[in-house]
């Protein structure tokens, strides 16, 4: 499905990766990548900064997240791996698109919406607290794909919304001129992408404090993983393994022996909740051991990292530079 094309991928800087991240995000994204024949991914950097105005956190957020997917086996060899502010023709082909983006598409922006909608449960006016960086984020987030003349974005279902956005505002823009001047993009969902429960048996979540972190030490980790609430059933007493939080979110991580293991010894009264746990744990360790000591070994030798940004943007600059000039020949018809 991939072959022959192009596929985008955005990440925002949102600090350190959970387990949650990194089996619904960070690896079917590495993934889906090394399948496409051309394959951008980008820190979305701008986007980052209608919520977080502190640059010190924010640049400690972006450097983090470089180095989560390169820990995690992002080629930079075959994936254009990019800062979205390092390609300024990002932001001007923005403005061009916002002659063509009709307000009501903005409306009707699910972020935009559920802003609003805060604000009135909270009693306060529509927009408070709501900058314009946030209101047509989905013209910028356009011109993230629509610059890169992108095939394929691979979204979650909660994001189609903004692949359809771009699709619409290229499609407006293509019938104005009569052509194809851009290329309008599909998404692509990932049906077998795991939804990880977190601790308390909700999504996996910072917001809910309820995740397992990645790059802790082992001793966080094991305090995260111990946590998950059980019952008081004794080791011989026969369990339901659907029934149990741990097995579930162990069906995220484990092989199919290592599961069918679990299952076994929960349904024959043969496992305990502690040996489970320590199996869980045992699990997200081997999963993450090497990926930890590269993401290590990155942040403290961020200035590899900076280079590889570089020469990413210095790749993917020639490309934006042809859309824009595409975009100029024709609004300004020279």
């Amino acid at each position: 499905m991939f072959k022959g094309k192009t596929v985008l991928t955005g990440v925002k800087p949102t600090g350190t990766p959970h387990l949650g991240n990194y089996l619904g995000a960070i690896k079917p994204a590495i993934a889906l990548g090394n399948q496409a024949t051309n394959h951008f991914m980008f820190i979305a950097d701008y986007h980052a900064i209608n919520a977080e105005k502190d640059p010190v956190v924010l640049n400690q957020k972006i450097k983090e997240v470089a180095c989560v997917y390169l820990a995690f086996g992002l080629d930079p060899n075959h994936t254009v791996f990019y800062r979205q502010s390092d390609v300024p023709e990002i932001t001007e082909i923005t403005t061009i698109l916002y002659a063509y983006t009709p307000k009501g598409l903005m409306n009707k922006s699910h972020a935009y919406k559920a802003c609003v909608d805060k604000n009135r449960e909270a009693g306060k006016p529509d927009d408070d607290g709501i900058n314009m960086g946030l209101y047509t984020y989905p013209t910028l987030m356009a011109a993230d794909i629509l610059t890169f003349n992108t095939d394929i974005v691979p979204v979650g279902r909660d994001q189609i919304q903004h692949v359809e956005i771009a699709r619409d505002i290229a499609g407006a823009f293509n019938a104005h001129y009569g052509e194809e001047v851009l290329k309008q993009p599909t998404y692509y969902i990932e049906e077998s992408v795991a939804v990880v429960p977190g601790v308390d048996g909700r999504k996996m979540s910072k917001s809910y404090n309820n995740v397992i972190p990645l790059f802790a030490d082992d001793k966080e980790i094991k305090k995260a993983v111990f946590s998950v609430p059980t019952d008081s059933r004794p080791i011989e007493e026969p369990k339901n393994p659907d029934e149990i939080l741990v097995y579930e979110i162990y069906k995220s991580i484990a092989t199919p022996e290592q599961l069918k293991e679990m299952a076994d010894g929960l349904r024959g009264g043969k496992l305990g909740y502690g040996h489970i746990k320590n199996m869980l744990l045992s699990a997200v360790l081997d999963e993450v051991k090497e990926a930890r000591e590269k993401y290590n070994y990155y942040m403290e030798n961020y200035h590899e990292v900076e280079e590889m940004l570089k020469k990413g943007a210095e790749k993917a600059r020639p490309i934006a530079q042809a859309t824009l000039k595409r975009l100029k020949d024709k609004v300004f018809g020279r």
